[in-house]
């Protein structure tokens, strides 16, 4: 009797001790999402400031929108517009499909960005480095790419065509951002005929260094193939499993250089969980052989972890 009372005890003890420790942990989580999505907000607010004024560029998506009506007021109508008026107006619609579509603080933490940069985007001081449009093209293109990085690190987005860009990863199991790109070169086409070819032949090039940063960094929607040879397939399977919720197939073969029997685990997971997952590997079975391969296109089901 006194040993189960003290298992009951430790049981209940080790509740509250879990309990704790999922909250901080959610904390950590939470604060870190929120020190991305504002460090985000700054580089891209400054980088408007600088690079994106100093050269007249058009940074594509709804930023780049934004700029696009607010220049046209300007020169059209004689008009000025508040940058954060237009940019909310413009990000209402998809930040409402977003709260249904895609995820209640996925879309809190991406209007946060919204609000941030564009309020900030008002009140720092225009600050250009450069005169030289080309160095702005790359660079800006470059910090463009990088902010929303950030950004998508913390789960959220910057908004506009990046809610698009997430929808249609997470509905068709594709990787938009090229896509989005040709949907920016038809705006930045319109810009050309208002404002020169010049200034937007230019912002293509800033909006494709902004793109392969974000295709390069960001690594949720790149699809890697495992072949992992372990003697501890079992242990290996249930670990891939539970950590990424992917399947995997067991081969089994023969290893030719000494003759012995040998298991092989065939899955795919996302990209941004391959280094847990051979971390994990290493950890059961220290001798195991990882041949790590990217993957293209995968055709059929393939388990996607949803935004929150």
């Amino acid at each position: 009797m006194k040993k189960k009372r003290g298992a009951a005890a430790m049981g209940q003890t080790d509740k509250p001790a879990e309990k704790r420790a999922a909250q901080t942990h959610a904390g950590r989580e939470m604060a870190k999402r929120l020190a991305l999505v504002i460090l985000a907000s700054v580089l891209m607010a400054m980088n408007i400031k600088s690079f994106v004024e100093a050269g007249g560029l058009f940074p594509g998506g709804f930023n780049g929108l934004t700029l696009l009506i607010q220049r046209s007021a300007q020169q059209f109508a004689g008009i000025t517009l508040s940058f954060t008026l237009i940019n909310f107006l413009l990000n209402a619609v998809p930040a409402v499909i977003s709260f249904r579509l895609i995820g209640k603080r996925f879309t809190i933490y991406s209007c946060l960005m919204i609000v941030l940069t564009s309020v900030l985007t008002d009140l720092i001081p225009s600050m250009p480095l450069t005169n030289d449009v080309l160095l702005v093209c790359i660079f800006g293109g470059l910090i463009n790419g990088f902010a929303i990085s950030l950004c998508l690190l913390g789960r959220a987005t910057s908004g506009g065509t990046d809610f698009i860009a997430v929808a249609l990863s997470e509905r068709l199991n594709i990787d938009a951002w090229n896509y989005i790109l040709v949907g920016n070169a038809v705006m930045l086409g319109i810009a050309g005929v208002l404002f020169g070819w010049d200034k937007a032949l230019y912002s293509i090039i800033f909006q494709f260094a902004s793109t392969q940063v974000v295709h390069m960094i960001n690594p949720r929607y790149k699809r890697t193939t495992l072949f992992i040879i372990s003697d501890r397939a079992a242990q290996v399977y249930e670990n891939i499993k539970d950590t990424t919720h992917h399947g995997a197939t067991l081969f089994r073969g023969t290893g030719l250089y000494n003759g012995t029997e040998r298991d092989m685990i065939y899955s795919v997971i996302s990209g941004d969980q391959v280094k847990r997952i051979t971390k994990q590997v290493r950890e059961i079975d220290p001798h195991a052989f990882i041949n790590i391969l990217k993957t293209d296109q995968v055709a059929g089901n393939f388990y996607q972890r949803p935004h929150d």
